[in-house]
């Protein structure tokens, strides 16, 4: 699992999820997007959008700190086609290695939350799980991952 914070908790996501971890890169904002969508940016060719996950869990902006990262994800929703997405956070400096077994489900659904998975715990206390898939809404979908769209944007 790659870990990270948001404010003072911590999340994680699946390593088979993860394509690679980036630096902080100039990214080209969008006009009347969500918050939450910090912009696009060229990787290896491919237009990607990149979701501030600061502002989407805790409605503030990633800090600019050296520890603040992109995560390239395999995102996979709707259509079925992969797509790679990036995703802000902060304090992205360390793994963990947690079987499936270890995961608590909390029964706890919040709609405005879907992305929020299970939760592991260890001496430190509760690591939110991220489900990749629910971050975006339908809409996002339709207008972020549309190739052909993203595309004719930069």
């Amino acid at each position: 699992m790659l870990l990270f914070k948001i404010g003072n908790e911590r999340y994680a996501i699946t390593s088979q999820e993860v394509i690679e971890v980036l630096p902080m890169v100039l990214l080209k904002t969008l006009p009347h997007t969500p918050e939450h969508i910090a912009g696009v940016f060229n990787y290896r060719g491919r237009i990607v959008p990149v979701l501030d996950l600061c502002q989407l869990i805790r409605s503030k902006p990633c800090s600019n700190n050296l520890s603040t990262r992109i995560i390239l994800v395999n995102y996979c929703r709707g259509n079925h086609t992969q797509n790679v997405l990036g995703l802000m956070a902060e304090q992205v400096v360390e793994t963990l290695h947690k079987s499936e077994s270890e995961l608590v489900d909390s029964h706890i659904h919040i709609d405005a939350a879907p992305y929020l998975g299970k939760i592991l715990l260890d001496k430190q206390g509760i690591i939110h799980c991220i489900q990749i898939e629910n971050l975006l809404s339908e809409t996002e979908q339709i207008n972020f991952l549309s190739e052909n769209l993203l595309n004719t944007v930069i």
